[in-house]
């Protein structure tokens, strides 16, 4: 699969239904060596009140995923789970 392929799909968390964000609006940590794709990194939706305060980023290992249909992936991720990780940059 390649990168253009993702471009567009909206991202589903399966275990609430949270609609996570958009490929294309992300970014990929991808493994140099292999090609692989390790993560998908969504940041947080901006609005007025946080455009001056540190960004928030929400980290999908690609483990997460589950699913991906011609729409959108579907991903797996308990906030309970260690990789559930969100920070700021």
């Amino acid at each position: 699969m390649r990168m253009g392929d993702l471009v567009g799909k909206e991202i589903i968390n399966i275990c609430n239904g949270a609609r996570l964000g958009v490929v294309g609006e992300s970014d990929m940590d991808i493994d140099v060596d292999s090609g692989e794709i390790r993560s998908i990194i969504l940041p947080k939706k901006n609005n007025i009140i946080n455009l001056w305060v540190d960004r928030q980023h929400l980290v999908i290992p690609w483990e997460a995923v589950r699913k991906i249909g011609e729409e959108v992936i579907i991903v797996e991720l308990d906030q309970t789970s260690p990789s559930y990780h969100r920070y700021s940059f």
